[in-house]
């Protein structure tokens, strides 16, 4: 998503554009999955062995567009569904549709944990929502001896209405982990944990509602702009996290009978 240059930047209508159309669009993507109303579509760049777009879709029915919206949102909600997580928070606002955050992600082991600081934005428009993000530098976040900083190229979520109470979920994402995986990582990635990672946010969506209840009902600051608490911060505080910059560990040798994938992990 980058413009060039060093200089953070939140997305505009042009970006937004261009992440619906690589979502909605077939053209140069490979299928990889397509089971239970989940499909997975794999796109090899070609600068790069590591650095992979991967696109999905998952059909949900009985999900209301707004639901899932602020399922994905929602930070509290995501400490009960997200079982990869380990831990996340909101670092600033930049708009009332921009903020910072940190993310940290557990990888099956024996691979390295990976967390991530991103500038986020989103756009409703109408029934359909996006939520887009990319990796950037703060200050305050610098790389973490026990984590593995890797770097979101272009990463988000495509919500669209269908018919009058369901939805389709579209996941797009080009992450480079900053590791020599073995291919066979990336192949378990399209064909097992990705199909698995959106069967869980269909679930968590379908249980939200008599969660959020329960859980300050009236609170959705990326609804209600004025209920957002963060501290202001200024683009002049970000800069681009290049890839290059950071720690590249090889993990190439890592064979599949070492790989351990838990119920729990996705």
């Amino acid at each position: 998503m980058s413009k060039g240059g060093e200089v953070a930047y939140i997305p505009d209508d042009s970006d937004f554009s261009n992440f619906q159309n690589q979502c909605e669009s077939q053209e140069g993507w490979s299928k990889q999955y397509n089971k239970g109303g989940v499909t997975v579509w794999s796109q090899m760049q070609e600068e790069s062995m590591t650095v992979q777009k991967i696109k999905m879709q998952i059909i949900c029915k009985d999900l209301p567009p707004e639901t899932l919206y602020d399922v994905l949102h929602d930070s509290h909600y995501r400490t009960k569904w997200d079982s990869n997580m380990i831990e996340t928070c909101d670092i600033g606002r930049l708009t009332v549709n921009a903020d910072v955050g940190y993310y940290s992600w557990r990888c099956p082991s024996p691979l390295k944990n990976r967390d991530f600081v991103t500038l986020r934005s989103w756009l409703p428009l109408g029934n359909d929502y996006m939520i887009i993000n990319y990796s950037v530098k703060h200050p305050k976040y610098p790389p973490r001896k026990d984590f593995v900083r890797a770097v979101s190229l272009q990463t988000g979520y495509l919500i669209k209405a269908t018919g009058r109470n369901g939805c389709i979920l579209y996941y797009l994402t080009q992450v480079d982990p900053r590791g020599s995986l073995p291919k066979w990582v990336v192949n378990k990635a399209s064909q097992y944990v990705a199909p698995k990672a959106m069967k869980k946010i269909y679930k968590a969506g379908l249980k939200y509602p008599e969660w959020k209840q329960r859980h300050n009902p009236g609170f959705k600051p990326w609804v209600y702009p004025e209920q957002n608490t963060l501290p202001n911060i200024s683009l002049n505080e970000l800069s681009l996290q290049h890839a290059d910059s950071l720690e590249n560990i090889d993990e190439s040798s890592f064979t599949e009978d070492r790989m351990h994938i838990s119920d729990n992990e996705s």
